[in-house]
């Protein structure tokens, strides 16, 4: 039936001749062998080792045997409390605006010991934006790797990918590889990736029983599923030219489809699972090759579940591409293909893709991010997730950050007390301007105490039992919204300012210092 309070668009594009893509390059962007130690050249393109890219977790190395090289080590994140919700990021310097194809790899190889049979479940995280649920126990019982791909554009000058326990993580969370490649413009850019995503539920080559296809054959390195049904395979004659089609599906899709042998419609339980409910981008491809067909001569009608997708579809050698950028769906899904009233043929396709529509989950305000990365960079041992988004998702805030709600996110609070932390106080913690405590007391913290005069909102400062030295900076007593000053032993020297002494409502301690004055009673 149809949905008519939820939009979509289905739309048609053909393709036209072009230059041959036979000379492949490889996609820019990143390939990491997580867990590798050193880089690696497989089928002639460089995968890099992790260690430039994130700063948690632990290299470890698989003993299953023949295992391909990017299968055979993983990082592995210790769950240091059961269900603690903590996500650990690699983080990728990218090109701002730029769309990139993002692939992970998980094959769990018993990493987390003969205690823990089947592999762990948790999350995955693209900045601020959760991406999906990790669960690789199926394929895992079946000897096989899980791969997860999403398109995603680039916000800022890094992107982060991360991985992070949830309530149903009982061992420690891990990852085989991490790709992150560049795709044209063009590829699949009906969709507003300012405010969205796509995460790949499906793609396949229909009549394809081969292999995966993928580069050199897609040059963007897309994963092409073989797919066959209970239905007729036919070969073609001759491949379209695919540099000007849409979203570039690369030629071998094309050398097979999936037909009938009488005119008469074709059903496909496609995808071949039941799908949440959701919004989903969808994209199917047609080309007639046949030699004994006259020209437009194969036209036909295509439903969804029932509701029409598109009509009057007159399919030549050229080829041609159906999509729909938000479709509704839910359950197992039937697409069904009929020769329109005018065809001479009976109905043919040779590939599909779907995605799920990600709504992104946003970004913490760029200042804020810009002033807790400084003050990580003057902390000797920061924490260990303090990578990716400090607030988004919100249940994946960094440890000890405190956010606002709503749309425009702030740092509201910072409580990092008694986590044994080496360094100083970056000046740039003045530039959090919507902080109204801090807690940093109990550590190991030493240098002056910066200038927190642009914190109008603060109430509560707490840097007690540091090392920290200097005086106290006068413009402490500026602050009017302070009402808790607990600077007890440090080593701070000097007077006590005369504006924080016995001011109403504010409560000052100072003791176990070296002040030239003596505390305030």
């Amino acid at each position: 039936m149809p949905f008519p309070f939820l939009l979509f668009f289905s739309s048609i594009f053909l393709s036209f001749p072009s230059l041959s893509f036979s000379q492949q390059t490889p996609p820019k962007g990143y390939l990491i062998n997580c867990g590798a130690t050193r880089r690696s050249v497989i089928d002639g393109r460089v995968w890099l080792p992790d260690g430039n890219f994130i700063s948690a977790g632990t290299s470890k190395s698989l003993t299953v045997p023949g295992l391909v090289p990017t299968l055979s080590t993983v990082r592995s994140f210790p769950l240091e409390n059961k269900n603690l919700r903590r996500k650990f990021c690699y983080v990728v310097r990218v090109y701002r605006g730029a769309r990139y194809l993002i692939r992970t790899t998980y094959y769990y190889g018993g990493v987390n010991g003969l205690d823990f049979d089947s592999p762990p479940v948790f999350d995955q995280i693209v900045d601020g934006t959760f991406w999906s649920l990790v669960n690789t126990t199926e394929d895992y019982g079946k000897g096989l790797s899980s791969y997860y791909e999403g398109v995603f554009e680039a916000k800022g000058n890094t992107m982060s990918v991360c991985v992070a326990s949830n309530t149903y993580t009982v061992s420690d969370p891990f990852i085989s590889s991490l790709e992150m490649l560049i795709l044209e413009d063009s590829i699949y850019n009906t969709t507003k990736f300012d405010s969205h995503a796509l995460h790949l539920v499906a793609r396949h080559s229909f009549g394809h029983n081969g292999s995966i296809i993928r580069y050199p054959d897609d040059q963007f390195d897309r994963y092409w599923q073989p797919y066959e049904e209970n239905v007729s395979v036919t070969a073609s004659k001759k491949i379209p030219a695919v540099s000007g089609f849409w979203n570039i599906p690369p030629s071998k899709v094309f050398e097979t489809a999936l037909s009938t042998a009488q005119l008469e419609s074709m059903e496909l339980r496609w995808p071949p699972f039941s799908l949440p409910n959701s919004i989903y981008y969808i994209a199917l491809y047609f080309a007639d090759n046949s030699d004994s067909m006259s020209s437009n001569s194969r036209v036909i009608d295509m439903h969804i579940n029932d509701v029409r997708y598109y009509s009057n579809l007159v399919l030549s050698s050229e080829g041609a591409a159906v999509f729909a950028t938000r479709w509704p769906l839910g359950g197992l899904t039937k697409i069904t293909l009929s020769p329109a009233a005018n065809s001479n043929g009976s109905p043919l396709i040779n590939a599909g893709e779907i995605f799920d529509v990600l709504r992104l989950g946003g970004r913490t305000h760029t200042r804020d991010v810009i002033a807790l990365e400084e003050l990580k960079n003057s902390l000797r041992n920061p924490p260990l997730d303090w990578n990716g988004d400090p607030c988004l998702p919100r249940d994946y805030t960094w440890t000890g950050v405190k956010c606002s709600e709503g749309e425009r996110t702030r740092v509201i609070s910072l409580n990092l007390t008694g986590m044994g932390l080496l360094g100083s106080l970056s000046p740039s913690i003045a530039n959090l301007t919507a902080l109204n405590g801090i807690w940093l007391s109990n550590n190991s913290l030493s240098g002056v105490i910066p200038d927190l005069s642009s914190l109008k909102l603060l109430e509560i400062l707490h840097l007690q039992d540091n090392q920290l030295t200097g005086e106290i900076p006068s413009s402490l007593g500026e602050m009017k919204s302070l009402r808790e000053l607990f600077l007890q032993n440090n080593n701070l020297t000097g007077r006590i300012p005369d504006s924080l002494i016995g001011r109403p409502g504010l409560e000052v301690r100072t003791s176990g210092n070296q002040f030239l004055s003596p505390p305030p009673s």
